[in-house]
């Protein structure tokens, strides 16, 4: 289908500069006209379907009459299931370079695209990443009108933001969604769980006692917090009265039992302290953060549905990830930052992100300097 001419952000009739207009987070553009349906790209982690679901609810409240279709992952079809919000429904993505993980199978590609091209979108969003992939595979879904951000060796789209690297994923899907004209409602993801979840998380949990849940894990194991450190504040938690329960997913059973072992041997085999690591179904994981009173975690998924359920947490974090990814509010979320600007092993400096940017070979700690005292204050504050 025919693609409209490209436009940059400073021809895009921007309507927040008049009187009386809300502004976006950027140039707040003229809606499409006559946009039933909508498909927005964005595949990634947990935490990534995070950071886009803000955006996903301003084009819902711009296009109070499009369904929206997230072209995501199974883990984002998963816990969206019969779950309350702007996406109706999710079409798990292909397994292709910069689009999606696994063995590439180029026929499940031409399929999944031509299944695609037979929806008619009005409006495909590109909040995946700078475009390098993700464009011209926006592209050929042969939407009417297309939306997104754009590396300068990206295809262009209809309307373009710049990407660059250091910017908070939400204001940045955000920024994309007002060229499709749609203003912020929120700047936090918001999931409900549902009465199922809740009653299965119940079922973990132990009378008269709060529960501290912590989540060792990350992707990237540079992000990682050492497991000695969660141990301390497992410790810690249960010393004041608390129950303490390690999550994660299967790749974290090792390290979440590490965590367990540690503060057994620290405070007693009989303590609270139990690891759930790959046992639990997404909803039931998001059931057991909301009814967490805190959770810590490293700057990974669990961490940020935690906050979208509701959890207070506090989070250690790279000084770099905070700009992307960093809780906002400072009530119920605290964040605690290492500032390493060089890998400790080879010396390579690691400010240097995003597309262009090598990564040395080295998985040393970020945050290993992060004081498990200090997280602890802040835990303990929490808990009121």
């Amino acid at each position: 289908m025919k693609q409209k001419t490209t436009e940059q952000c400073g021809p895009l009739q921007p309507r927040g500069d008049r009187p009386g207009l809300v502004r976006g987070v950027g140039p707040l553009a003229v809606p499409f006209p006559n946009v039933e349906k909508i498909a927005v790209l964005r595949g990634g982690g947990l935490g990534d379907l995070m950071f886009a679901l803000p955006a996903v609810e301003a084009l819902a409240a711009a296009y109070p009459s499009a369904s929206i279709t997230l072209l995501g992952t199974a883990l984002h079809a998963a816990l969206l299931a019969n779950r309350p919000g702007p996406v109706q429904r999710v079409e798990v993505l292909p397994a292709a370079p910069g689009i999606a993980s696994g063995p590439e199978d180029p026929e499940a590609v031409e399929a999944f695209l031509a299944r695609m091209q037979r929806e008619r979108f009005d409006l495909a969003v590109q909040v995946h990443g700078g475009g390098r992939n993700s464009n011209p595979f926006l592209l050929r879904l042969g939407a009417r009108h297309t939306v997104g951000t754009r590396t300068p060796d990206a295809a262009a789209l209809e309307r373009n933001i710049p990407y660059i690297y250091y910017q908070h994923e939400v204001f940045r899907a955000l920024e994309v969604a007002g060229l499709a004209g749609a203003a912020p409602v929120s700047l936090d993801a918001q999931l409900p769980v549902l009465p199922e979840e809740a009653a299965a998380a119940r079922a973990l949990l132990l009378p008269d006692r709060n529960l501290v849940s912590l989540h060792p894990g990350a992707t990237d194991p540079r992000r990682r917090w050492p497991a000695s450190c969660f141990a301390e504040v497992a410790v810690r938690a249960v010393a004041r009265g608390c129950q303490v329960v390690v999550v994660g997913d299967d790749a974290d059973r090792g390290l979440a039992q590490e965590v367990v072992d540690r503060a057994l041997a620290a405070a007693g085999p009989e303590v609270p302290v139990r690891s759930l690591a790959g046992e639990l179904g997404i909803g039931t994981l998001a059931a057991l953060l909301q009814a967490s009173a805190v959770m810590v975690g490293n700057d990974s998924g669990p961490r940020h549905l935690a906050q979208a359920v509701g959890a207070a947490t506090v989070g250690i974090y790279w000084f770099g990830n905070v700009v992307n990814a960093g809780a906002m509010g400072r009530t119920r979320h605290r964040v605690h930052m290492s500032w390493v600007s060089e890998c400790p092993t080879c010396k390579a400096d690691v400010t240097q992100v995003g597309w262009t940017a090598e990564r040395c070979e080295h998985d040393d700690s970020f945050v290993a300097e992060v004081r498990a005292a200090e997280v602890w204050a802040d835990v303990d504050e929490l808990l009121g």
